[in-house]
C-alpha cells in the first residue's frame, strides 16, 4: 500500500523554514564552529509553535537539542583546556562534538526531505 503525504502550503512554508534554518546551523558550524548558531536557535524558538501537531515541529525540537549539547560539549572541551593535561582531551572532545553536529545536522535533512519526524 502506498501512502503518499500531501503537504497543504503552512506545511510546507514551515518545512522550507526548518531547511533553511538547518542550513544555517550548519553554515555556522563550519564558518564559525557553531558560535553563530544562536542565530537560527531564536527562529527555531519562535517559528516551532506555528509547526505544532506537524512532523516539522520534531525538526525544530532536534534542532535546538543539538545546539545545546553541542554548547554544552563545548563548554567542557574549554574546561579542559584550562588544564595543561587536558589540552588534548579538549581537542579530541570539540573534534568529536563538531562531527557529532554535522551528523545530526545531515540526518535532520534528510529526514526532512523524507517527511519524517526526528525521534
Amino acid at each position: 500500500m502506498n501512502q503518499d503525504l500531501v503537504l497543504d502550503s503552512s506545511l510546507q512554508s514551515a518545512k522550507n523554514l526548518a531547511w533553511w534554518l538547518y542550513l544555517g546551523h550548519a553554515a555556522s558550524l563550519v564558518f564559525s564552529l557553531g558560535a553563530f548558531s544562536f542565530i537560527p536557535l531564536i527562529i527555531n524558538y519562535v517559528k516551532r509553535e506555528d509547526a505544532a501537531n506537524t512532523f516539522v515541529y520534531s525538526h525544530h525540537s532536534w534542532q535546538i537539542r543539538s545546539f545545546w549539547w553541542y554548547l554544552v560539549w563545548m563548554a567542557v572541551g574549554g574546561l579542559l583546556f584550562m588544564t595543561i593535561i587536558g589540552i588534548p582531551a579538549a581537542f579530541l572532545l570539540w573534534t568529536v562534538a563538531w562531527i557529532w553536529k554535522l551528523y545530526r545536522l545531515i540526518k535532520g535533512i534528510v529526514d526532512l526531505n523524507d517527511n519524517k519526524p526526528m525521534p
